[in-house]
């Protein structure tokens, strides 16, 4: 066995142009792994302090698989003083739910701005400070989402359940913290593109009405610079393109519920009372 491993990594090597004749065996790259036991991992690994897992698999969701025409909005790094109050002044005047992933700094500095206008949304978990997680180790990946988690609590009274890693970058320290915290992982199938459409508002306001299929995930901001106002000033018209296309809005565990796997666990359930 020892002799077949010696000859896969020196082939491998070779491969790279990094034989090991040239290179030697104790100056194996540490890129290549080889230097520290495979199931070690580095700061990414989800292979490490497995005796802390709490389910079974963490779900990573990119839209939900379902006919029915619905669809959910998300809106990403704040809450913050500029855009927060002119999307929730949208989805008020619209009526519809959202989910907002929400950094837990921002949360903290500005929690009276929405204190009293998150009862109709779903809160989630977007990290402290916004790193890329995928980085970060455990132990850092974890504070970033505790930090949060207990500020989103004291601030809203409802624990989160859903997480969504900054820039959509996953490494295994960020599943392995998502288990233990008990989130699953919500990613997007739809974006808005501001760049693309910085001075062509009304084709961005096309590009989501046109696209979105049923049980779609929206990815936008309500932070940053003068290119969110690109999406942002638009939303009325999106909902009113999407509602004459006939699709109504939702939280993305609201949507998330039509799947077929909750629908199969709640016929399961109601068959057995």
């Amino acid at each position: 066995m020892g002799n077949r491993r010696s000859f896969l990594r020196g082939t491998l090597l070779t491969a790279a142009g990094l034989g090991v004749g040239a290179v030697g065996a104790d100056r194996i790259p540490h890129w290549c792994g080889w230097d520290r036991p495979p199931l070690a991992g580095g700061y990414a690994s989800a292979a490490d302090q497995l005796t802390e897992l709490r389910q079974p698999e963490v779900t990573v969701r990119y839209y939900v698989q379902t006919d029915e025409p619905v669809v959910a909005f998300t809106f990403d790094d704040g809450p913050g003083p500029r855009w927060t109050p002119m999307v929730l002044d949208a989805l008020d005047e619209a009526r519809i739910p959202a989910t907002f992933f929400v950094m837990g700094r921002n949360l903290e500095t500005h929690a009276d701005l929405v204190r009293r206008r998150l009862g109709a949304h779903e809160i989630g978990n977007h990290s402290w400070s916004h790193p890329d997680l995928a980085t970060l180790d455990l132990a850092a990946t974890t504070d970033e989402l505790s930090r949060t988690h207990e500020v989103i609590t004291r601030v809203t009274g409802r624990p989160p359940t859903l997480m969504r890693p900054p820039y959509g970058h996953l490494g295994g320290s960020t599943l392995l913290a998502a288990d233990s915290m008990g989130y699953d992982i919500v990613l997007w199938s739809d974006q808005m593109r501001e760049r693309r459409y910085q001075h062509d508002p009304a084709a961005q306001v096309r590009a989501i009405v046109d696209s979105v299929r049923p049980g779609s995930i929206i990815l936008a901001h309500d932070v940053g610079d003068e290119r969110r106002l690109v999406a942002l000033r638009g939303l009325a018209e999106m909902f009113d393109g999407l509602k004459k296309r006939g699709f109504r809005f939702a939280t993305v565990s609201e949507l998330t519920a039509l799947g077929p796997a909750q629908k199969a666990a709640g016929s399961q359930n109601r068959s057995r009372r």
